[in-house]
């Protein structure tokens, strides 16, 4: 009997720890806040990843990134539109809460770009209000004393509107902004943006160091969130000649070779930024999320055309994308066959920062944090959107 006393007592003190640790897991702060690294893929297909099966396309880098991860391969956007499926994901909110469910607002964009650059702008700027009457995952994470950058493909106008603390599109015409093209025109003179991100545009393309040089500056000092939306693989599909000898090289039908060559440039840049985090010591304390903010599939019969079922539509190819979830020492590399959403990055990444108290009931996704890292099998749930 006397020996079974130390037993009980610690019976019951692991049980209290065990206790105390689901208690700090459902309140979301059972770690320390982690940076936050979001990866979204510009117009890409889910069928045109090397990790998804695809022997034609050049993505070594994210598949293994994908080797590293937890990985959904049944993801969905809830609208397969640029600007919406963006905002989703920033917000943790359907298109039609949030109210972006457009690119370019009335009288539309080939209308715009008969304006002046002053009304250009003007009009462009009257619905920059969506964004900033909602709370994002940025503005959130900022008020919790993270820094956050914004980078490449934001349709709101000024980086601030979001709720990052720094960023690089200002929503006005700038000496800044590459001559892209299909991302500025000019009209009576003067340069007028896009409106997709203007001087954000060049990451990716030309350069990663405002990303390197921002995670340099907070590293230590405050836990980052960076948003990497690069213009890519989105067209123009004018990567360097090498990359479409490669896909051509592997088989690649001619209609796809522009096309996976832009995506063998993103993917490099991908490969850039994990470079640097592991030559940092980073990928122990950060969350890395992966995604497509909507496929596209160029038309065999127009092929810098999308596909009338990809971009735009409610096919698969237009609204599926693989999920990616890494956090070494954390995630559980892995497959996961439920289908998630979009709208479950918002509540996946406050979960991971112990912030599941600013998750509010108009925020319908769940967090997908649990089934990452082994604990919990995701339910079964459908999946909606609105095209």
């Amino acid at each position: 009997m006397t020996r079974m006393v130390p037993r009980l007592l610690v019976a019951l003190v692991l049980g209290a720890l065990c206790v105390a640790m689901a208690a700090a897991w459902s309140a979301g702060t059972s770690f320390e806040k982690p940076n936050v690294v979001m990866i979204v893929a510009d117009d890409q297909s889910f069928r045109d990843f090397g990790f998804l099966g695809n022997d034609l396309v050049h993505t070594p880098h994210i598949d293994r990134l994908a080797a590293r991860s937890a990985r959904y391969p049944n993801g969905y956007v809830p609208m397969s539109l640029c600007r919406a499926s963006l905002a989703t994901m920033l917000t943790g909110l359907y298109p039609h809460q949030h109210g972006i469910h457009f690119n370019h607002p009335p009288p539309g964009f080939s209308r715009m770009l008969e304006m002046s650059a002053e009304q250009y702008h003007a009009t462009r700027a009257t619905t920059d209000r969506f964004i900033r009457q909602v709370s994002t995952i940025p503005g959130i994470l900022s008020r919790h004393g993270y820094a956050s950058l914004q980078t490449g493909k934001f349709w709101e106008g000024h980086w601030s509107n979001g709720g990052f603390t720094h960023g690089m599109t200002t929503g006005r015409p700038t000496d800044r902004l590459s001559p892209i093209t299909g991302t500025r025109q000019q009209r009576n003179g003067e340069w007028v943006a896009h409106g997709n991100g203007d001087a954000g545009l060049v990451i990716g393309r030309e350069t990663m160091q405002p990303i390197f040089r921002f995670m340099d500056e907070q590293a230590g000092r405050k836990p980052f969130f960076v948003w990497y939306s690069p213009f890519l693989p989105h067209t123009p599909w004018d990567a360097p000649a090498e990359y479409e000898q490669l896909a051509l090289e592997k088989g690649a039908p001619s209609h796809l070779a522009a096309y996976y060559a832009s995506i063998a440039r993103f993917d490099r840049s991908v490969g850039e930024l994990l470079e640097f985090l592991e030559e940092k010591d980073l990928l122990d304390t950060t969350l890395i999320l992966f995604v497509s903010d909507n496929g596209l599939r160029p038309d065999p019969a127009q092929p810098t055309r999308p596909d009338p079922r990809s971009k735009s539509s409610q096919y698969e190819d237009g609204v599926r994308t693989p999920v990616l979830i890494r956090w070494d020492g954390r995630i559980e590399a892995g497959e996961h066959l439920a289908p998630v959403e979009t709208i479950d990055f918002l509540p996946t990444i406050l979960s991971a920062a112990g912030l599941s108290r600013e998750v509010t009931s108009r925020m319908q996704g769940r967090s997908l944090l649990a089934s990452a890292m082994g604990l919990e099998d995701l339910a079964l749930v459908p999946v909606f959107g609105a095209i």
